[in-house]
Formats: C-alpha cells, structure tokens, sequence
C-alpha cells in the first residue's frame, strides 16, 4: 500500500514537472500572441498555488528569470499583468523565489510601472501586490525599496490616488483607485516594520498629516482601518516618531475619532469594532511616552474606553486592547486615574481580573489597579485640590472606602499565596514529620494502655491520674507541632516575600505592604499557649488531610476546593478572591459568623483547668475538629474506666449495696463508695 502511494506520488510530480516545462515553451513560442502567454502564466500560477515545490522546479529550470524579463520588455498590459500576478504568488509560496528576485534591477522596474502615467490601475496594482511580497519579512527587500526610490513612489500614490474626501464604492473607476490605495497602504505598512525599520518609518512619517485629513473628513471603516494600520506600525517603538505624531495634532485626531465612534456604538455593532482598532492605535502613541496621556483627558478617553468595554459583543482579546490602553492612559496622569475613579472603573478591573481566565487580561487589570494607588494616596490627604462638586466629593468618598477594602483583600491574597507556598515547600519533610506525629500517637496510645494496666491493678486514686497522663503528653505532642511549625515559617520568611513580588508578570501590583504578621503570641500562661499553638498547628499542617486544604473552626473555611496546581496565583486562588470580593462590594456580614465558633477556641483568656474546660466543650454546640476529637476521647475514656470500676467493685458489694451502686451509676456524675471508704468521682 505504501509502494502504492509513493508511485502515485512520484507519477504526479513528474507530470507537474512536465507541464511547467510545456508551459515555460509555450510561452517562448508564442511571443506575438498575447492571450496565449497570458493562459499559460495564469496555468503557472495555479500550478504553483497546489504545489510548492512547483516554484522550485520553474525556478530551477529557469521560468523565474523568464516570466521576470516577459514583464518588462512585452508590449502588452495584460501579458505584464499576468507575469507580475505570477511572479508575485511564486515568492509569496517559496523564500527561495523571493531571494532570486529580490534585486535592485526588479525594485527599479516597478518603480518604472507605478510612475509612468501610461500604466493603468490593475498593472499598478500588480506592480504594488509584488512590492509587498518582496518586502514582507525581508530586510533586504525593505533596504531596496528605499533606496531605489520605490517607497517615495508609493508614498506618492498614498497622497494622490484618493482625491476625494466623499468615497463612492459603487462607482467602478473609485473601486478600483481605492483597491489601489489600499494595496499602497499594505506595502507602506510592511516597509515599515516587521521588521522594524527605523529608517523607513522616518520617511513614511512625512505622511501623518494627510492621514489626519482623511480621519475628519472620511470616517468610513474602509478608510479607518488601513490608516489607522499604518499609523500605529509607522510610529511603533519609535520615541521620535511618536512625538512627532502627536505634534501633527495626530493623538487629538484619534481621540475626536473615538469618541464619535463609541457614541454610534450604542447602535451599530460595527462601530465598536471600529472603535477598538482605534483603541490600538491610540495606545500605540502613548505605550512609550505615559506622560501623553494627559492629551486624552481633555476628550476624557478613560470615560469613553471603559463604557465601549461594556460592551457585550467584544471578544477577550477586544477587551484586553482596551484594558491594556487604560493601562498605559492612567500610569503617569492623575486627571485620568481620577476620570477612572469617577466612572466605576475600579470595580470593573476587579470584575474582569476575577471572572476572566485569560492571563494578558488579568496582567492588564492588575496594571491598572496598581495605578490607581499612586492618586489614591493624594486624594485620600486632600479634596480640596480638585473643584468637584457635592455629588463628586461623595463619590469619591465612596471610591476611597473601596480602596481601602482592596488593601485588605490583596493582604488576604497575599496571606494565602504565603500559605500555599509554605505547604508546597513542605514536600518531601511532610513526609518525615508524618512519621515523628505517628510515633509520638503511638507513644500516648501505650501511656493510655498503661493507665487502664494499672487500674486493673492498682484501682485506688486511678482516675484522675490516668487522666493527667492522658493530658500530659497530648499537650507535649502540641508544643513540640507548634514550635517545628514556627521555627519553618521563620526560616521561608524571605522566600514568601520573593515569591508575591514574583507571582505576576506585571509584578509592580505584588509591592509589600507590609511586614507579616506574627501567628503566635507568647504568654504567660501555659494553657493560653496550649490552644494558640493548637491554632497555629491547623494553619500550617492541615496538608495531612486530602479532602479540605484549609481546615479552620470558622464555616467560610469548610467548603474550601482541593489544591490546584501552581499556576498562576489568581487562578489559583479564584474561589478565596472571589469570596472577597463578594464581602468587599456587599456589606460587612464577617462580624455575624464570630458566634459559631468553638467555644474551646475563643476562651484562651479564662482559667481552665480538667474540669470546666470539659464542661465548656460539652455545652459548646460548635466544637471544631480539634476540640471534637477530644471530647469524643475523654468520653471513651470515661466509659471505659466506668465498666473496670464496676466490674472490679461489684463482688464485694452485698445485694443492696449492689442495687443501690447500678441505680447510682446511671446517672452522669454519679458516685462510687469503695468497701475501704474511698470514693471515686465519675465526671
């Protein structure tokens, strides 16, 4: 089968090779026929847009050279049309083609074509479509096209081609002219950059003021979107050029543009596809120069861009243009960052980086939100440096109250992001710990077992010291969690603060806002210490369990989702963001979740001791897992000491003792005569 189709394969090339060379003598033989030469170079090029080994093969057998020389020196429009169109599609399909004629002598020859008056707009245009295949991802071909003068040429045609502001596609002849025009504007735009080249835009900057003119006079997409192509590639990371621009009036074009064309959004959804290729290109003057933002205050951009970001029908990427451009508008002008404030824009930069899972939309928002601080501080100080009226001074009480909570909520982000890193950079030492807990159980079981031996043995005065002994070491396996604990948070101190600068790209938005704060406090008082250590040990070894990452006694914290792979830390941490956010924009309602706490957790201040610390955890109706656990042990431990005491005592009791000792022994707290006069407590 293979055999098969590799003689299929080999039987078709040799015919494509058959036919190109029939084609190639058929057009050196019929030199006085036109049409004919015009059939077999249209055959050429289809046969080359099937294949493209096909324009290996012509140019190895010389066709190349040929069809090039053809369209110079044949007398015939149509024949010159036919060679170009050629010419141009087998360098478009091969890099090698588009070497071979990359040369002065052919930039010169389409030179000749787009200046001479007796050349119509089709052989133009195919003289253009050439340009731009030569030239496109090819610094020779942009060197040749300056200095063989062809750029002037085309600028030229950029001035010249459009002489009226009214365009009429229905008419042919200005159809064609603006086929033309946009072809020229396609080349320039190649000229100039990919790859950049500063030399060329130099000269393509000359001219920004026609480009101006057409922008008042023509807003028609088709005339909007090629110019502003051309604007934004002319002018990319180039300083210079970008001044230049904007002293042309260019960004107050721009800007009368957009703000016409995101009013006749509301209506058209063209327009605000239109509106946003604007976007681009305002963004591209000003991506360099922050500082020129401040001419876009006065059209108040920011205003107009985040309504336009509203809009339902832009895609991710539309609304990253605009977010992006935001960006750069409000990160060296106050009036801007304060134009953001007025209209909501804080709350949507928060909607955007929470709900969507594109990360150069997330990095943009975040941009955005850092900017913000900068004014936030200046404001917060003084109201009175800004003319605002009742209702603004309001307003931006309101948006200063919300920064606030955003402090808050990347200090919780933050918090959390130190939490997963300290849990991930356990790894492989969980492992060994796990075992030193399981040992150090292993030791309380045996101590307990020992209790219950000696009561068996030993019953007088057995319970409340088998209790202590129970105690004992369970407070010592506590400590000694606590202080392995402290002592890792310590050490990685450094490294959390390297990683929350280095979470995000756009890492300006992780500055520290401060120093971490301390989990533990010391205490005199031993018991006080015993159940802070207790909160510090859920915090940083809840890892153990695989159903919850973060076991806490509060119920915002049981319906947390299993860990995620480190990704990206908003991803990582959307359903905590999310949360906050809820809180930030809804009202305060945390205080009301304070009640349903453990109450063995929140009593640190009180005297505790063996017997009202039980008590309390008895009539606690939210016991937290810690807490639960013991109360469910000590109860264990209770029954189970209440059976060896019963059975060990029952036979020495006479038949009434014996039935006053069972009735006794069913209520809690009951109490237990000894034949020896000793009691025994049962709690």
């Amino acid at each position: 089968m293979q055999t098969n189709m590799e003689s299929e394969d080999t039987k078709k090339i040799q015919e494509m090779k058959t036919d190109l060379n029939l084609l190639l003598e058929c057009l050196k033989y019929q030199m006085d026929n036109a049409f004919s030469q015009k059939e077999a170079l249209v055959t050429i090029h289809s046969i080359c847009q099937q294949n493209s080994n096909a324009g290996v093969y012509f140019r190895e057998i010389g066709g190349l050279i040929f069809v090039k020389n053809l369209a110079k020196s044949s007398e015939h429009s149509m024949v010159k049309e036919a060679a170009l169109y050629t010419l141009g599609a087998v360098a478009e399909q091969n890099v090698y083609c588009q070497q071979t004629l990359c040369t002065s002598e052919l930039f010169e020859d389409l030179t000749w074509f787009l200046s001479d008056n007796d050349s119509n707009t089709n052989l133009k245009r195919m003289s253009v479509y050439v340009i731009l295949v030569l030239v496109s991802n090819n610094r020779i071909g942009q060197t040749l096209v300056r200095e063989t003068g062809c750029i002037s040429v085309l600028s030229h045609l950029f001035r010249t081609v459009l002489s009226k502001y009214e365009l009429n596609l229905s008419d042919k002849n200005v159809f064609q002219n603006y086929q033309l025009w946009s072809s020229v504007c396609s080349t320039l735009c190649v000229c100039v950059n990919n790859p950049q080249n500063d030399e060329n835009q130099m000269l393509c900057c000359s001219l920004f003021p026609h480009a101006n003119d057409w922008l008042i006079n023509c807003m028609q997409p088709e005339i909007i979107r090629p110019i502003c192509s051309f604007i934004g590639l002319t002018l990319a990371n180039n300083t210079y050029i970008q001044k230049y621009f904007i002293s042309v009036g260019g960004l107050d074009v721009l800007s009368q543009v957009l703000v016409q064309l995101e009013s006749d959004s509301h209506e058209t959804l063209s327009s605000a596809k239109l509106a946003v290729v604007v976007t681009k290109t305002v963004d591209a003057c000003i991506a360099d120069n922050p500082t020129f933002g401040a001419v876009l205050s006065k059209y108040h951009i920011v205003s107009k861009l985040l309504a336009l970001l509203l809009h339902e029908s832009l895609d991710s990427g539309e609304k990253f243009s605009i977010i992006l451009t935001l960006g750069h508008c409000t990160e060296d002008c106050e009036e801007n960052q304060y134009d953001l404030f007025k209209n909501n824009g804080l709350p949507l930069m928060i909607q955007a980086l929470t709900e969507s899972q594109n990360e150069e939309l997330n990095k943009a928002a975040t941009f955005v939100l850092h900017n913000c601080k900068k004014i936030t501080e200046k404001l917060s100080l003084s109201l009175g440096e800004y003319s605002f009226d009742e209702n603004e001074v309001e307003q931006l009480k309101d948006i200063n109250m919300k920064e606030k909570n955003l402090e808050e909520y990347w200090k919780k982000a933050k918090e959390i992001l130190h939490r997963i890193e300290q849990l991930e950079r356990a790894g492989n030492e969980e492992k060994i710990q796990t075992e030193k807990y399981e040992d150090t159980f292993s030791s309380v079981n045996i101590n307990i077992q020992n209790t219950f031996k000696h009561l068996h043995a030993d019953s007088s005065g057995g319970g409340p010291k088998a209790e202590d002994k129970d105690k004992s070491p369970s407070r010592r396996l506590q400590s000694h969690k606590s202080h392995e604990a402290m002592s890792k948070a310590c050490t990685n101190n450094d490294q959390m603060k390297t990683l929350l600068k280095s979470a995000n790209p756009v890492n300006t938005c992780y500055r520290e806002s401060g120093q971490n704060k301390t989990v533990c406090k010391t205490d005199s008082s031993s018991n006080q210490n015993v159940c802070e250590e207790t909160t510090f040990e859920k915090k940083n070894f809840v890892s153990q369990s695989s159903d919850h990452v973060f076991k806490h006694p509060t119920p915002t914290a049981k319906n947390t989702k299993q860990q995620l792979p480190v990704t990206d830390p908003f991803t990582l941490c959307s359903d905590i963001i999310n949360k906050e956010v809820i809180n930030f924009l809804a009202t305060d309602s945390c205080s009301k979740m304070l009640k349903y706490r453990c109450s063995g957790c929140i009593a640190v201040g009180k005297s505790l001791n063996s017997r009202n610390f039980s008590k309390l955890l008895h009539s606690c109706p939210y016991q937290c897992d810690h807490h639960k656990v013991i109360v469910e042990a000590e109860d264990r431990y209770k029954s189970e000491l209440r059976k060896s005491l019963i059975c060990n005592k029952k036979i020495l009791l006479t038949p009434r003792r014996r039935q006053q000792l069972s009735n006794e022994s069913t209520a809690p707290g009951g109490i237990i005569m000894e034949p020896f006069g000793k009691t025994v407590s049962i709690r």
